[in-house]
């Protein structure tokens, strides 16, 4: 049975170019799953320059638009054989009204197109994708880039250590959904760890150098890695343990790799990490592939 037997998909029902509800069906088709298209509208400034009358009308008029069209998508998918269901709604508080939907449906895993802000922007608001990777309860499938319906490549993003920590958790949990996809698609699974140690700054310490104690630091981290993998039995040509920060290593390595998916955790921000956003959040503007977020 495939992990995923209920999926929500958030979309902008103004956006009828977008290939989320093409990726969302192509999933649910190969999962056995349910598909519920949730089609949410953000309020119209524009319309508050009219009458009252005329304002209501305007705003049946648009919303009847979008109902008449998704209801012809939802029709399509479910002559092919997907059992979907549809719906289009106002959203003042997109946010909110996406977490409830979740709360209310209690999906298997949440799909929404990746919503692509500029780096002036981001400065002074949160982004819509990083405040549902800070909230959202569920597995989030964020899709970014062209690509196939169903990804044939899928990369685990891991972070390790040279000891037991609460890492272990969140790897196998993202090593478990990476693989499920991968499995279920029929996909390539491959495990990455960017390992950020640096020998730049060089010091003594009772004899040994930092370059020592990184170069130390860097086999034990390695093997960590390698007992990962081979727990997983991920092959040895599919484990990939690459230097460097995370978000460039992974924009890097899903370029030249033609990467469908990078399957990564998220953890709660605090303090300035908060602010700064995560790896998760700032990967969403660097690869051209999807995310999902554990």
């Amino acid at each position: 049975m495939s992990q995923y037997q209920r999926l929500l998909l958030i979309i902008n029902p103004a956006l009828r170019h977008s290939q989320a509800i093409n990726h969302a069906a192509a999933l649910a088709m190969t999962c056995g799953a349910s598909l519920h298209i949730a089609a949410l509208i953000p309020s119209l400034d524009m319309l508050s320059l009219l009458e009252s009358g005329d304002r209501e009308s305007a705003r049946e008029r648009y919303r009847q638009d979008h109902e008449d069209w998704l209801k012809a998508q939802a029709k399509s998918l479910r002559s092919g054989g997907i059992d979907t269901t549809a719906e289009v709604a106002w959203a003042d508080d997109m946010r909110e009204a996406i977490l409830d939907h979740v709360m209310e449906m209690q999906p298997d895993l949440l799909i929404k197109e990746v919503q692509h802000e500029s780096a002036l922007k981001r400065a002074f608001f949160t982004p819509l994708d990083w405040h549902l990777l800070r909230h959202c309860p569920i597995p989030l499938y964020l899709l970014g880039g062209g690509g196939y319906v169903l990804p044939r490549k899928v990369v685990a993003a891991v972070e390790v250590s040279d000891a037991a920590s609460c890492d272990d958790e969140l790897n196998d949990r993202i090593i478990q959904q990476a693989c499920g996809l991968a499995l279920q698609c029929d996909a390539e699974l491959h495990l990455l760890y960017a390992c950020n140690v640096s020998a730049a700054f060089l010091a003594d310490m009772g004899g040994l150098t930092l370059a020592d104690l990184t170069k130390a630091l860097r086999k034990d981290l390695e093997k960590s890695f390698l007992k990962l993998a081979g727990r997983f039995g991920v092959p040895s040509d599919r484990r990939h343990f690459i230097e460097g920060h995370p978000v460039k290593v992974l924009s890097e390595f899903a370029n030249a790799h033609q990467v469908d998916v990078i399957v990564m955790g998220r953890v709660q921000s605090h303090g300035v990490g908060k602010l700064l956003g995560s790896t998760t959040e700032h990967i969403l503007y660097q690869v051209p592939c999807s995310i999902l977020a554990v």
